[in-house]
């Protein structure tokens, strides 16, 4: 893998150190590693290990910018040839998502702090997936930023604990301690309270010596005057010494009694105490944040209240003052580190997390009818084919859903309803938000129409594969020209698979019915006295309320009934519950008494009938796809539709169209269905006889 991280700057700092651990790792795991930033006094050691570095102004929060960085990221992406961009900050977060979405690459972002709820900090919570360092990030993320839960992924920061020699508390001077606090001196470390606890300490332990280890931050040199005058008021003068920024924290770490970290706010993690406890040294700490993912009070440290100056004075004259505790919290601190914190494991989880980037997510579009949504089911096998390891997302709409509901080819099914939670603009933009959040790669609508077309686009899927119809299909950068002949069904979605390079696929129909509902079209034929060495003839007798030009007469219906009743065979009239008068009416005028299953199958279950005939009947409407589904014989009844279009010719059947001046004519209303009337109950019944 050839991957890029973007940071601000490469001074010293956990956010820094976690960077070049994790590049030079890279690197000596045979992969590509590249890092962009200010620069700083890290560089080196990144190129010594053979990290390529580049120099950008990623720590610059103009707009102007950020905008030109966009640019120069893509720039390096091309030139480096990189598989994923790998955000650290803000900043520089905003000119690699939008140069990730120009180069067509993943994009990952890591929250390394805890940031405020404003516009600039949303971007974090837009990586495809987002890592986080400790559960408060991770739930502070979820809720005040929305990110959802299936993109989050938790890996705390590490230590090379190679580097760090351990050196138990009874191993050091104790006519001396030295109590250090260590970062950025700034406001949300907590260093006043940190030195009005220690004045307290010094009351009853005068032997102590304090380490403030860090500069100030920028814009923060005011608190550094604070501190100062602060010392003074408080008579630490003698006992405080001002190390400024240290490269070797193992070497000031080592040198330690306790470290205290008095952050008063949620911190991100703590990085300075799992390299405290690498080393052997005790640590109190504050219960905010990530702290309390790596301090379990008592057993491997000490957590007090933040702001709470006794508690904290108390816990570290109860360290420095027993030396059995002291050893037992560094014995149990070096131990949770060798377990859950070391950079092998960091390493290995990050790696894991980039390999989950480079799958595609995928996004299929097929809303409607019923009987389109089967004939979609061979598409959806070849992408899997394709993208084995592809998270594949169904979207199709209420009614449809039982299609998908089963298939082993998708991995997520979003039903949506245009004619209620999903009506009209507002709907939409919620069902795109929806979408957004699967941070989609590629989107292939089987759909075409100008509604999916715009869903499409707002779901900012990466690539967008459709049909150029006219219909808003510029919101497509992918579009297969609309054929001059008509195409079949399957072959007509073939154009599209052919855009992702799968030039040829098994055009199978399936279904996936349960063992029980294979069960109950058993149980339903014996209850209606079929008998087991007599043939079944299945005939459709229903059709959506739209098209009333697909009907077969009801009259035609009832003499077929008879004719197969003179060679000792049952027919069953399937449909829907709507269709229960049409049955009986049917039946009534039959001089048999064909089943009636209409309104007493679900899909599945239907299927599982139509699998137990002989032959079954249909206009074009789904159960006809069903019936190649469950590889059963068929008879192809087509009117105002052209056979061309939409019969999928898979599996025995017989075709029945009479191609009139009119036909086909698309029109759901005709006077006198001429098209479906001339279909005689003698073809049909030959036609039937033939597939037997």
């Amino acid at each position: 893998m050839n991957i890029l991280q973007v940071l601000p700057e490469l001074n010293v700092g956990g956010v820094e150190t976690g960077t070049v651990d994790l590049a030079v790792s890279l690197v000596n795991l045979g992969h590509k590693s590249v890092v962009a930033s200010c620069g700083g006094e890290l560089v080196l050691e990144l190129e010594k290990a053979g990290v390529k570095h580049y120099t950008l102004d990623m720590r610059n929060k103009y707009p102007f910018v950020i905008f030109m960085n966009i640019k120069k990221l893509a720039d390096i992406i091309s030139q480096e040839k990189i598989d994923i961009i790998h955000a650290r900050s803000r900043a520089p977060a905003w000119s690699a998502f939008f140069a990730a979405r120009m180069c067509g690459i993943p994009f990952i972002t890591t929250c390394h702090g805890y940031y405020y709820q404003h516009l600039f900090s949303f971007v974090m919570g837009w990586g495809k997936l987002v890592i986080v360092p400790s559960n408060i990030i991770g739930k502070h993320e979820i809720n005040d930023f929305g990110v959802p839960f299936s993109r989050i992924r938790h890996i705390p920061r590490s230590v090379d604990i190679d580097k760090f020699n351990f050196k138990g508390p009874q191993e050091k001077s104790r006519t001396e301690f030295i109590v250090g606090i260590i970062g950025r001196i700034t406001p949300i470390k907590g260093h006043t309270y940190f030195l009005k606890a220690m004045s307290k300490v010094i009351r009853n332990i005068p032997n102590v010596k304090i380490w403030i280890v860090g500069e100030a931050s920028r814009g923060k040199e005011n608190y550094r005057e604070e501190i100062d005058v602060l010392i003074k008021r408080l008579g630490l003068l003698p006992h405080v010494e001002f190390l400024g920024k240290q490269r070797d924290i193992p070497h000031i770490l080592n040198q330690l009694n306790l470290l205290v970290a008095s952050t008063i706010t949620e911190e991100a993690f703590g990085r300075v105490i799992i390299e405290a406890q690498s080393v052997g040294v005790p640590v109190v700490a504050t219960r905010v944040g990530g702290i309390v993912d790596i301090i379990e009070d008592g057993v491997n440290g000490l957590l007090v209240a933040p702001r709470d100056i006794q508690a904290m004075s108390q816990a570290i004259i109860k360290v420095l003052g027993d030396i059995n505790l002291a050893k037992n919290l560094a014995v149990a601190g070096r131990k949770s580190v060798a377990e859950k914190f070391t950079l092998k494991q960091m390493v290995d989880k990050t790696l894991q997390v980039y390999e989950e980037a480079l799958k595609p997510n995928i996004l299929v579009i097929k809303l409607s009818a019923l009987g389109d949504c089967v004939l979609s089911i061979p598409a959806i096998r070849a992408l899997r084919n394709k993208y084995p390891k592809a998270k594949i997302t169904c979207l199709t709409s209420k009614g449809s859903e039982e299609v998908f509901s089963r298939c082993p080819y998708i991995d997520e099914l979003i039903v949506c309803d245009f004619k209620f939670k999903d009506k009209a603009i507002f709907g939409e933009l919620k069902l795109a938000k929806v979408l957004r959040e699967r941070c989609l790669d590629i989107s292939i609508d089987l759909q075409n129409s100008k509604k999916s077309h715009i869903l499409s686009f707002l779901s900012l899927s990466l690539q967008r594969y459709g049909y150029n119809n006219k219909k808003w299909a510029f919101l497509l950068n992918h579009k297969a020209a609309l054929p001059n002949v008509p195409l079949p069904p399957l072959e007509h979605q073939a154009k599209i698979l052919e855009m992702l390079d799968i030039k040829s696929y098994d055009k199978k129909l399936e279904l996936w019915p349960t063992k029980e509902e294979e069960e109950y079209a058993d149980v339903f034929l014996k209850n209606e006295w079929m008998k087991p060495e007599q043939k079944l003839v299945g005939i459709n007798i229903s059709r959506s309320s739209r098209w009333q030009t697909k009907i077969w007469p009801a009259k035609f219906i009832a003499k077929l009934s008879g004719m197969l009743m003179s060679c000792d065979i049952r027919l069953v009239l399937t449909g829907l519950e709507s269709d229960l008068d049409l049955a009986r009416d049917i039946v009534a005028n039959s001089k048999t008494k064909p089943i009636i299953a209409c309104g007493r199958t679900s899909l599945h279950q239907l299927a599982c009938l139509i699998k137990r005939c002989n032959v079954y009947i249909s206009c074009d409407s789904a159960p006809l796809h069903i019936a190649s589904c469950m590889n059963t014989p068929f008879v192809a009844l087509f009117g105002p539709t052209d056979p061309l279009r939409h019969l999928a010719a898979i599996g025995k059947f017989v075709l029945i169209y009479k191609e009139l001046v009119c036909s086909p004519c698309y029109k759901p209303n005709c006077k006198d269905i001429k098209c479906m009337r001339q279909i005689t109950p003698d073809e049909v019944f030959a036609a039937v006889k033939k597939l037997l």
